[in-house]
């Protein structure tokens, strides 16, 4: 798909890889792209930068998402590509005793963020996208979703449900002209990794923003399922498909690696 000459929404979008993907679709020629936020203030900056439009919504509510959806469509016209793309980083802690956490509220707002949001999108875009002959999705996800996060069972298991979610989207409307796309890099310069501690995300390099969006946008173009800006990752996919009992052995050095670099970080602090 061309984004010349469409509108497109991206959630996310005031900061990070949602305001890199603003711009860049702005610079591909969309008609209009709007700029969806739970930062109103920063989001309408944004959107007003690219001569976009912007609003405020929390992703993980059903009535913002189709808030969104209903007055896009009746200010600015039929949406042709919705990026999922809002993120948070919850249940991270590098020495904790037990991966299930004691508290239900990470994982509660963690499976809005992550999966409901991008059910919300589907459920009120596909009735559009089918009466008009199609439409795109391109969900933000995470290597994390293909393999797993270290420090974070909430993560790993919300985005694993990203990707299964949009697998069957994938499947389930291919022949009604419905294309789906995820993003899953690894480590990227945000504000949000840069909050957390340093971990195996970042082993191979973290990306910028712009040049996720850029490989963002090439995998739209060729409508691409899985779109990986750090290739390493199909590696690590086949080796984990190939060897599971060798990949988990891994991943828990990796875990035992981590959790002993932080714990001499903080002992020296």
């Amino acid at each position: 798909m061309q984004v010349a000459g469409k509108v497109v929404v991206v959630t996310g979008g005031a900061s990070g890889i949602g305001q890199a993907l603003c711009e860049t679709f702005h610079r591909a020629g969309a008609a209009k792209v709007i700029v969806v936020d739970i930062d109103g203030e920063r989001a309408a900056q944004v959107a007003a930068s690219i001569c976009g439009a912007s609003f405020r919504c929390d992703v993980g509510k059903e009535a913002d998402i189709q808030r969104v959806i209903e007055e896009t469509e009746r200010l600015y016209g039929p949406i042709a590509l919705f990026c999922s793309n809002a993120g948070i980083a919850a249940g991270f802690d590098p020495l904790g005793d037990n991966a299930a956490l004691s508290d239900d509220g990470p994982w509660q707002k963690s499976w809005a963020v992550h999966v409901m949001a991008h059910v919300y999108a589907a459920r009120h875009l596909i009735p559009r996208y089918k009466s008009r002959g199609g439409g795109y999705f391109l969900n933000t996800i995470s290597a994390a979703g293909l393999l797993s996060q270290v420090g974070s069972a909430v993560y790993s298991t919300t985005k694993h449900a990203a990707v299964g979610f949009a697998e069957n989207l994938a499947i389930s409307h291919r022949a009604d002209n419905i294309r789906v796309s995820i993003l899953c890099p690894q480590g990227v310069d945000t504000a949000m990794l840069r909050a957390l501690p340093k971990g195996p995300q970042s082993s191979d390099g973290d990306l910028s923003p712009e040049q996720v969006a850029q490989d963002a946008l090439a995998g739209i173009e060729q409508e691409t399922f899985l779109i990986l800006p750090h290739k390493m990752v199909l590696g690590y996919l086949r080796n984990k498909a190939e060897n599971y009992e060798r990949w988990i052995g891994g991943m828990a050095k990796i875990q035992a690696k981590m959790r002993a670099d932080f714990a001499a970080v903080q002992s020296a602090s």
